[in-house]
């Protein structure tokens, strides 16, 4: 049935038209601009010039409690992440997703296995980025291994990516973290060619970290496509005695860059710390301490004979004897007796008293 034609619409149309028929050469591109510009005001124009994606209606084998309302089936939603994912490799789009696996495959190599919205993504051992020093006292099937080894201690973690390539039929693909590391680095630590812009990763600002491995004495962080190692000691005011405590594979947290080497691209130092960022309690915690006053806290480290607690009050504290017939051990609970107040470490040295709860 024809679509009945609005009387504005008439108007408007016969209107253009003698203009069109009684204006010259050089007026021919204003009028089709004026005829542009009135046809973006009708609804019906408007609507159709609009690219919107078709919307999706519910299959009929399913009621739905609203006559409108769109169900996402797990085909529909593999369908859209698909297409997402030929998008972001034709435009080399840097993708975010989790080490969810490791896989030896068929041929003796080793592929990290990331999930991008339930997809699974294949990065390749020697695309995973993990870099370590091959010298003499090691040869590459132990450099293998220790790459492994590591890879292992990621699983978990946030990883950027880029693909590589795609098979629709089998719904593979391939991708590579180092392309997406070198990107970021590009970005990141390379000043643009703007004439005012500085670099973004530079000394001294507090920047967002990921953390991709967690050892007792150590926590690994990923800062804009450069790694980085924080040991205990800059990780918090408190005497840590085991950082997997406090710090887990897959969090983010704030970081305070203390120095950037750059040598090339390819060869990006960052250090950095954890405790700058937040404050320094000790010293006023430490008032908190009396002399012969006796309190709790937890045995963190033993070390040539020293005791190293930390107390629940949030103080630090060193005792170098122990009244106790047991020997105290890491994670004990102890009873703690202040003998003196080191002010310029920030640390009570004392004795322990006895243990009050052995971590066995």
């Amino acid at each position: 049935m024809p679509r009945k034609v609005k009387t504005d619409e008439l108007t408007t149309i016969t209107d253009t038209e003698e203009f069109v028929s009684t204006a010259n050469a050089a007026d021919m591109e204003k009028t089709e601009e004026s005829v542009v510009t009135a046809s973006q005001v009708t609804p019906e124009v408007s609507a159709s010039a609009i690219s919107t994606p078709p919307i999706k209606s519910a299959p009929s084998s399913i009621l739905t409690l609203h006559a409108d309302t769109e169900i996402e089936t797990p085909e529909s939603r593999e369908e859209t992440i698909w297409h997402e994912l030929q998008n972001a490799y034709r435009t080399k789009k840097v993708l975010t997703g989790n080490l969810g696996g490791i896989e030896k495959m068929e041929g003796g190599g080793t592929i990290a296995v990331i999930y991008y919205k339930e997809m699974r993504i294949a990065i390749p051992l020697n695309e995973m980025m993990i870099n370590l020093i091959e010298d003499e006292n090691h040869n590459y099937g132990e450099l293998v291994q220790r790459q492994n080894k590591i890879l292992g201690n990621m699983l978990g973690c946030e990883v950027d990516f880029i693909i590589k390539g795609l098979d629709t039929t089998s719904r593979s693909v391939v991708a590579s973290r180092k392309d997406a590391m070198y990107k970021k680095r590009q970005i990141f630590y390379l000043p643009s060619g703007n004439a005012n812009s500085r670099v973004r990763i530079c000394e001294d600002r507090i920047v967002q970290a990921r953390v991709i491995a967690v050892a007792e004495k150590v926590v690994r962080v990923e800062i804009f496509g450069v790694e980085c190692s924080i040991l205990a000691r800059d990780l918090s005011w408190d005497w840590l005695g085991d950082a997997t405590e406090r710090f887990h594979v897959g969090e983010q947290i704030l970081v305070r860059i203390l120095s950037v080497k750059y040598n090339s691209l390819e060869d990006i130092s960052v250090k950095a710390d954890v405790k700058s960022v937040n404050g320094n309690t000790s010293k006023a915690n430490l008032s908190k301490c009396k002399i012969q006053g006796k309190y709790a806290g937890t045995v963190t480290d033993i070390h040539k004979g020293t005791v190293f607690v930390r107390l629940h009050i949030g103080v630090n504290a060193v005792a170098h004897s122990c009244y106790d017939n047991r020997m105290p051990g890491k994670k004990d609970e102890v009873s703690f007796v202040v003998t003196r107040i080191d002010e310029e470490r920030n640390v009570a040295v004392g004795l322990i008293s006895r243990i009050i709860k052995q971590n066995l």
